[in-house]
């Protein structure tokens, strides 16, 4: 039923598809078992069509970008794996973004700075899909996605294709995080200037970090959220758990709020690491650490 769906609409280039597909090489952290379907659509109508059919099927199915912020289980995935990143369609008018949900971030913030437009230079580090920085209002260096998005698309739970203009931004935190919204697109307010300035921006970001991030392991970024008054990764250095492991799973030297695999890190591991930082700092400061990465279960 799902394949003889899948294989027909791959014959009409509009989607392709893996069976039994590993996800540690679509995650930046390098872990995951394997998936009984990986699913990339073309394009959005490729995308309402497949969600639509899934649902339907009563199949389960994840819809997921650059896989920067995720750990998949060991086991993989029982269902569908949807990524988005071959639906990057990005379109300037004057200030104005559309632009797709699977569009590299990192992308659409060096073609802005072509275009002279300023607002995009604190994503030019940040390894995800403008999808996937809508749904964790992503940001760095002073800025955030809140600062600049002015509406999105999204598909309902109903199939309906709707548009929004308020989505209850927090500290990484959107109103789709809430529900069963799947974001399609959305459009973004930026400013001009001058495309050396802009430049220089991005480059002092880049530079920053480069220095203080292990921005050349894998790791799926920030571990923690951060809170009033809390800074996990302050606390964690404090408690002296830099260079912490649990198998492959370690605390970055470089930077404490970080993870990195060093290599055959499982899942469980990386869990079973979160667990010993939160006990640590919970027992030592009297302060709960909220996991900021997006733990997928096997089913």
């Amino acid at each position: 039923m799902l394949k003889d769906y899948l294989v027909k609409e791959s014959s009409f280039n509009r989607l392709t598809f893996q069976t039994d597909a590993r996800l540690a090489p679509h995650t930046t952290f390098g872990i995951g078992g394997h998936a009984d379907y990986l699913v990339a659509p073309q394009n959005e109508e490729a995308l309402i069509s497949l969600v639509a059919f899934l649902r339907e099927k009563e199949i389960r199915f994840g819809i997921f970008g650059n896989g920067s912020n995720v750990l998949f289980d060991d086991k993989g995935f029982r269902g569908v794996v949807i990524l988005t990143n071959a639906i990057r369609s990005v379109d300037f008018r004057d200030t104005l973004v559309k632009v797709s949900c699977g569009a590299s971030l990192i992308s659409l913030s060096m073609q802005a700075a072509k275009h002279s437009l300023s607002g995009l230079e604190f994503a030019c580090g940040i390894p995800g899909t403008v999808g996937g920085a809508v749904f964790m209002n992503a940001g760095a260096h002073g800025g955030e996605m809140s600062d600049i998005v002015l509406s999105s698309r999204y598909l309902d739970a109903v199939g309906n294709v709707c548009e929004m203009t308020q989505h209850d931004f927090a500290y990484r935190h959107s109103v789709y995080q809430d529900g069963d919204r799947i974001i399609l697109s959305c459009c973004l307010g930026l400013s001009y200037g001058t495309e050396s300035e802009i430049r220089a921006k991005m480059a002092e970001n880049k530079q920053k970090r480069t220095m203080t991030q292990p921005i050349k392991d894998k790791s799926a970024g920030s571990v923690f959220r951060r809170a009033e008054g809390v800074i996990p990764a302050a606390l964690i250095d404090k408690a002296g758990l830099k260079g912490l492991s649990v198998g492959g799973a370690c605390v970055s030297e470089k930077h404490a709020g970080f993870i990195v695999n060093r290599g055959g890190a499982t899942a469980c591991d990386v869990l079973a690491l979160i667990e010993l930082i939160q006990q640590k700092i919970d027992s030592v400061y009297g302060v709960q650490l909220i996991p900021e990465i997006r733990y997928i279960p096997e089913s």
